[in-house]
C-alpha cells in the first residue's frame, strides 16, 4: 500500500502557489531551465527555480559580488545560508548584515527556500529539499549565475540542521559547515517531539516527515547528522548553542527550545571527539533561540567559512 500524501500547510499552499505563478508568468520550463530572476537591489537577486524534486518552482535569494557585471569570464564560490523553521529564504537578509559583511568580496551568497519547516530533507511522501537545495540549485547557478564548485553551508535551527546533515550525508560536497542552535542529534532526548511540534504547526500530518521516530527509527537516524558524523571527516565544522532556561533572561518559550536542543549538541559534539573529527564548538551559558545569539555566531564563525572559501576574512 502507498503511503498517504502528506497534507500541504496553507502557508506552503500560498507560497507555492506565488513560486508558480512567477514560473508561469516567465516563462520557466519543466525541463529545469531558470526562471524569473528579480532585482532587489544593486547586489541581490530573486531567482525562481523550476524544481522536479518539489514539484514546483522555489525561490533562492543571492546575494552577488560587488564587481559582479565586470568580470564576465569569472565564476565564484558559494555560501549557503539556509532558514529556520516558520521563516522563508530572506531571512538571512532581513535579519543580519550579510550584504555589508560580504561587500568587496568575490563570492555568491545563496539563501534557497526550505520549506515552511525550514527541514531541508526528503520528506517521507512529498517533497524533496535535501535534492532541491543540493542539486536543483547548484545547477542553475553554475548554468546561470557563474558559481564555481566551491562551496561552504551555515544555517540556524533547523537550518542548522540542513548544514550539518548535508555535509555529512554528502561528504566533501562542502568545504565547511556551520550550525547556529541546529538540531544535531535527531534521535536526542526530547528532540522528536520538537520536530514533531515544528510539522505540526505547519498543520501538515503527524509523521509525514520521516515517519514515527520509534517505529520508524531507521530513517529518523539515517537522516540523523550525529548518526552519519564520519561523513564530516575533513570538513572545518563550527556549532554553538546555548543552555537556555539555565542562565537565561526569562524569555522562556525560545529558552526552552534552546534548552531542549543543547543536549543534541552536546551528543553530537561528543561523537565528533570519540570519531576523532575536530570542530571548532562554542557552548555558552544561556541564551535564546533567536537572532540575536545566530548573529553573533556567524559572525565568530565567519573565519573559518571564508577561508574554507578562499575569500578574506
Amino acid at each position: 500500500m502507498s503511503e498517504p500524501t502528506p497534507a500541504v500547510s496553507r502557508r506552503a499552499v500560498t507560497r507555492t502557489a506565488a513560486a508558480t505563478g512567477l514560473a508561469l508568468l516567465f516563462g520557466a520550463a519543466a525541463t529545469g531551465r531558470a526562471g524569473a530572476a528579480t532585482r532587489i537591489d544593486a547586489r541581490t537577486v530573486d531567482v525562481s527555480v523550476p524544481s522536479a524534486a518539489l514539484g514546483a518552482a522555489a525561490p533562492v535569494r543571492l546575494i552577488l559580488p560587488s564587481t559582479y557585471d565586470d568580470h564576465p569570464e569569472r565564476t565564484y564560490p558559494v555560501l549557503y545560508l539556509l532558514h529556520g523553521a516558520h521563516d522563508d529564504y530572506t531571512s538571512w537578509t532581513r535579519e543580519t548584515d550579510i550584504e555589508a559583511l560580504t561587500e568587496g568580496r568575490d563570492l555568491i551568497v545563496a539563501m534557497p527556500d526550505g520549506g515552511p519547516t525550514g527541514i531541508p530533507t526528503t520528506w517521507r511522501s512529498g517533497p524533496d529539499y535535501e535534492t532541491f537545495q543540493l542539486t536543483e540549485v547548484p545547477a542553475v547557478l553554475a548554468r546561470d549565475w557563474r558559481a564555481s564548485s566551491v562551496r561552504a553551508v551555515a544555517g540556524i535551527s533547523t537550518g542548522g540542521y540542513g548544514a550539518m546533515a548535508h555535509a555529512a550525508r554528502h561528504p566533501g560536497l562542502f568545504t565547511a559547515a556551520a550550525s547556529y542552535s541546529g538540531i544535531l542529534d535527531t534521535t536526542a532526548a526530547g528532540v522528536p517531539a520538537v520536530v514533531d511540534a515544528i510539522v505540526a504547526r505547519e498543520d501538515l500530518l503527524p509523521y509525514s516527515l520521516w515517519g514515527s521516530a520509534v517505529l520508524d527509527f531507521l530513517t529518523w537516524n539515517d537522516h540523523n547528522p550525529r548518526a552519519r558524523a564520519t561523513g564530516l571527516r575533513g570538513t572545518p565544522l563550527y556549532l554553538s548553542s546555548g543552555s537556555g532556561l539555565a542562565g537565561g533572561t526569562g524569555s522562556l518559550l525560545p529558552e526552552a527550545l534552546e534548552s531542549t536542543l543543547w543536549l543534541s549538541a552536546h551528543t553530537f559534539a561528543a561523537t565528533l571527539a570519540v570519531l576523532g573529527i575536530s570542530a571548532t564548538t562554542h557552548f555558552y551559558a544561556g541564551g535564546e533561540h533567536s537572532w540575536a545569539y545566530w548573529t553573533r555566531e556567524f559572525t565568530t564563525s565567519w573565519p573559518m567559512l571564508a577561508h574554507a572559501l578562499g575569500v578574506p576574512e
